[in-house]
């Protein structure tokens, strides 16, 4: 009976899902889908091969390429999109570097994180894209639980929690004015724990270093960070050796991996059932800064 709810629940995840996606190609004049290569834009792929196939989608695949990415994931990326046979749109922090639009301390290990804001907006522009789909979950942050399904975004791209719209009976005011866009997000009423039992029943492959393996990390500020050239050892740190794999994964400079033996769907499925730790708050570097640092970033035009 368990088993039974669960795919009924899943099932109408999944019709919602996908009702907002075609909603998006109805009304949008030129949306785009925001694909990273991580678990939550792996099920939006998929999600968006059941609303659309087997026509192409009709939108563009996009990625905010940091510069600073694990090279399992954007390995994973690039393969996902040649294996569908979409278009993928990269647009590139260190291009916006190069414009001189983003300035950093340190060019080589500032992170660039909050700095995809601005290519984000860069590339809404120069596409002219009215919509955004992304793979974001209200269970994931604060200021993600503010969002709306469709959260609209000024001119000049930022987010005001006060100024979005109401969404009864799951209708949805889509109209924006030139210059204006959407951010979409499909999957706002999941839970981490729903998307890994549906990449379980969609048997969904995904970059591996979602999964346990063995990595070099140092404890820092209650955190295990990766040792990389971006995040080296600090004086009077330890470097050692553990089993971790990651729950969420993007800019190296501020994503870290968790102590895990989890090193199946199931073992993750398992494991994710009992946590009591949002995966941003055991991962994120940049939300630890303050209780406001997502809301910050997003007013700003992030994700």
């Amino acid at each position: 009976m368990n088993t039974l709810l669960n795919e009924r629940h899943l099932d109408r995840l999944e019709s919602e899902a996908i009702h907002i996606m075609r909603e998006v190609a109805a009304e949008s004049a030129n949306p785009a889908l925001l694909f990273s290569g991580g678990k939550d834009s792996v099920v939006l792929l998929r999600l968006a091969e059941k609303a659309f196939r087997p026509g192409k989608f009709p939108f563009p695949l996009v990625h905010i390429d940091t510069g600073h990415n694990f090279a399992e994931v954007i390995t994973f990326r690039d393969r996902r999109v040649a294996e569908l046979g979409e278009r993928l749109i990269v647009g590139s922090v260190e291009d916006s570097i190069e414009r001189g639009t983003v300035r950093l301390r340190n060019r080589a290990t500032d992170s660039r994180n909050a700095a995809q804001a601005v290519t984000l907006l860069e590339t809404i522009a120069q596409y002219k894209f009215d919509a955004c789909i992304g793979g974001a979950r209200r269970d994931e942050e604060k200021a993600r639980a503010k969002e709306r399904i469709f959260s609209f975004r000024d001119e000049f791209g930022q987010w005001d929690p006060k100024a979005q719209r109401p969404e009864l009976w799951d209708l949805y005011n889509t109209r924006v004015h030139p210059g204006e866009n959407m951010r979409v997000f499909p999957i706002s009423n999941w839970t981490e724990l729903d998307v890994w039992q549906y990449i379980a029943r969609e048997k969904l492959e995904l970059p591996p270093i979602y999964f346990a393996h063995q990595r070099q990390v140092i404890e820092r500020n209650g955190l295990l960070v990766p040792l990389t050239h971006l995040t080296p050892v600090l004086s009077g740190e330890t470097v050692e050796t553990q089993t971790v794999r990651f729950r969420t994964v993007g800019d190296i400079s501020c994503t870290c991996p968790v102590a895990s033996d989890a090193a199946t769907v199931d073992a993750i499925i398992a494991e994710t059932a009992v946590t009591q730790i949002t995966e941003r708050g055991a991962t994120r570097m940049d939300d630890q800064t303050s209780e406001a640092s997502m809301e910050k970033r997003k007013k700003a035009g992030y994700f």
